[in-house]
């Protein structure tokens, strides 16, 4: 009993998985901001696109 009461502690008392949790979640984050970035990157662009697609449509004789 009072090896499993050690073993026990000891696993809640290690650290070294936390730091690879820890990254993993930074990782989450930043993609999740890069895919809601290229989102809005995209239909500004779309729309940058359009405009000049019109212009020049506009501007030909």
């Amino acid at each position: 009993m009072t090896l499993r009461f050690h073993q026990l502690r000891d696993f809640i008392a290690d650290e070294a998985g936390v730091s690879s949790i820890e990254y993993g979640l930074i990782a989450v984050v930043v993609s999740v901001g890069i895919i809601v970035s290229l989102q809005y990157f995209a239909s500004s662009l779309n729309n940058l696109w359009n405009t000049a697609s019109s212009t020049i449509t506009t501007a030909m004789p």
